[in-house]
């Protein structure tokens, strides 16, 4: 890492374009050594993983939603649940600072923070019987933390899946050859459950063969949808695929785990890993030079994708792939309750996060890669083109580009559209695939609804735990998960107030506290993994998450401050009231919640380390 950083400031003295191969060398090896050392320092000093102790999975199997899971089928399903749109989207608009800040808060944040939160939250969660997030909080520190963390939790999980199917709803709209591939998963995920699990069970090498070229195929056959007459039938608008998205996220929470969910998150898991390797190797074959500078002008504000500075709107931005809050509730929701064995979790928790961050590097570099007029100009609206080029911000090669894809690039905000032509820039550079520009854009467009599909349905029905667990202090029954008219009941109440939200658009108006509402959360599970540390009578080691709890809180707090005051309020002061009165009042909300939480910890803490205090016995 630090010989990486040595080419960026030759790079920058010698006022020359990076070049992204020692970047993506130096990240490889980092996390290689991360996992290698780090994690397995954890899991044996903090954690003490042991393989003679039962875990829910056995203790409180019911066939559907305790369920022990092959070690590479639940991994494969707990990185497709965590990796949605953030790694994506969120590096891609944080470059807009340079390549840089977002590129070292990636890599040292996912080793450090990100990667750390899941492991000791899946720890936590799997020997406490796969409690949420939200319980473990009652029980580890006190009630007012465990309701509080249960009120922030389904608000901030309810507008996260909004957002997800938002960017979902809109990757597939007017797009049958997206839509027919990401549909044919269903039915190839159900004929795989059913034979892995039921019918010919521990033939998993076979079956997952079979689905592997079932979706090749789907992909490959998807390409001439379009110019068939089956057009019609994979072609839906917005309300429409919203409609639809809801059935399957309803479907997805209500059916046993084995059926649809573990199968068909474990078949999109070889998508996005296959993908990502693709995308790993062009990188390494290619070299691409950045041509986006690592620091730009915008790093003291005033950009035209992120109106803050850098410090600390840069990590608001990148909300995932180097730490993100919503991975703490797939470590306390479906995930717990599927591992078979303790030393399961280290691989799961740990290095899941970490290819999360390698999607996020990946993400950067291809995004970089574009001139940066070209990328101003898709992730800025065209009313501001003029203001881009008076300061030299002039598109190069986005014209060129249009007409190799066949499609208007310009003014295509929401960065899902530049790391397409990113992705497609480096992938059709590759020996043999020139000339294939456009196929590998829409290529990535769908690759890109696939990813963050498969965030919906886990999040769906971690939400319904969630919920159960919250109605079930007000009537016991909702408590059991394999209670039916429960899960009926909290799956259609979690669809309804996600799907609302994507069917009026409203979501347009909150989407910009996601980032921060994320980040708190992450200080939330930061705070609880510390008190539990520090309850099994490790407080020595407890630096590990109180290192980057400090980081991640001190930097959330401050851009939730400064985006009520500097942005919401004067936004609600000039053009938009509604919005920006609600968009402040939320994001107050929001941090309010989390300083409960992190006081009524610190109180935990010192109570438990007073001299004469036993430490509490793990998973207590």
């Amino acid at each position: 890492m630090v010989s990486t950083i040595d080419e960026v400031n030759w790079a920058a003295e010698g006022g020359e374009s990076m070049n992204a191969l020692p970047l993506m060398i130096g990240a490889l090896c980092t996390l290689a050594i991360a996992y290698r050392y780090y994690s397995a320092f954890i899991a044996a000093k903090v954690l003490a993983l042991d393989d003679r102790r039962p875990t829910p999975a056995h203790t409180l199997y019911d066939g559907q939603n305790y369920y022990p899971t092959n070690k590479w089928v639940l991994f494969g399903h707990h990185f497709a649940a965590i990796a949605g749109a953030g790694p994506l989207i969120g590096p891609v608009l944080a470059a807009q600072f340079g390549f840089l800040p977002g590129f070292l808060w990636l890599l040292i944040g996912v080793c450090l923070a990100g990667a750390v939160q899941d492991f000791i939250i899946l720890f936590a969660s799997v020997r406490r019987q796969g409690r949420s997030l939200a319980e473990i909080a009652r029980t580890e520190i006190n009630s007012v933390a465990g309701i509080t963390a249960a009120i922030a939790i389904l608000f901030i999980v309810v507008i996260a899946l909004a957002g997800l199917g938002l960017a979902v709803v809109n990757a597939l709209r007017e797009s049958s050859w997206g839509t027919f591939t990401i549909a044919m998963t269903i039915p190839i995920a159900m004929i795989m459950g059913l034979y892995m699990f039921r019918f010919r069970k521990g033939t998993i090498a076979q079956w997952t063969l079979v689905g592997v070229i079932g979706l090749i195929l789907s992909v490959i056959f998807g390409r001439y949808i379009p110019e068939s007459r089956w057009a019609p039938y994979f072609t839906f608008n917005k309300q429409q695929l919203t409609l639809l998205l809801a059935a399957y996220g309803f479907l997805a929470s209500v059916l046993p785990v084995w059926l649809l969910l573990s199968p068909r998150d474990y078949l999109s898991s070889f998508m996005k890993l296959g993908v990502l390797a693709f995308l790993v190797i062009g990188i390494l074959i290619v070299a691409p030079d950045l041509k986006m500078p690592a620091l730009t002008s915008f790093a003291s504000g005033g950009g035209p994708i992120i109106p803050g500075k850098l410090f600390p709107f840069v990590f608001i931005t990148i909300a995932c792939g180097a730490i993100s809050g919503f991975h703490s509730l797939v470590s306390s929701g479906t995930t717990p309750k599927m591992i078979d064995k303790e030393s399961d979790i280290r691989p799961i928790g740990y290095g899941c996060m970490l290819l999360e961050g390698l999607v996020g590097i990946t993400s950067l570099i291809a995004a970089t890669a574009l001139y940066p007029g070209d990328y101003f100009h898709i992730n800025t609206d065209p009313s501001k083109f003029a203001w881009l080029e008076s300061l030299g911000l002039k598109p190069i090669k986005l014209a060129e580009f249009a007409t190799e894809i066949g499609e208007n690039l310009a003014g295509r905000t929401g960065g899902a559209v530049s790391l397409a032509v990113g992705m497609a820039q480096i992938f059709s550079n590759l020996p043999g695939f020139r000339g294939l520009m456009s196929y590998w854009y829409h290529f990535a467009i769908m690759f890109e609804a696939l990813f963050i599909l498969t965030t919906i349905d886990a999040g769906t029905r971690v939400a319904r735990f969630i919920l159960q667990e919250f109605l079930g202090k007000f009537y016991r029954p909702f408590e059991r998960t394999d209670w039916m008219p429960g899960t009926v009941i909290a799956s259609f109440l979690v669809v309804a107030a996600w799907a609302y939200f994507i069917y009026t658009g409203s979501i347009s108006t909150i989407w910009p506290m996601f980032g921060i509402a994320n980040q708190l959360l992450g200080a939330v599970a930061l705070s609880v993994a510390t008190t539990v540390i520090i309850n099994m009578g490790r407080a020595r080691y407890c630096w590990v998450t109180l290192l980057p709890l400090l980081w991640v809180a001190i930097n959330t707090l401050t851009a939730g401050w400064m985006s009520i005051t500097e942005n919401f309020l004067p936004l609600a002061r000039t053009r938009d009231p509604f919005q920006g009165y609600l968009n402040a009042t939320l994001t107050a909300m929001m941090m309010g919640c989390a300083v409960i939480i992190l006081v009524n910890s610190f109180i935990r803490w010192k109570r438990v380390l007073l001299p004469g205090r036993a430490p509490l016995p793990v998973g207590d």
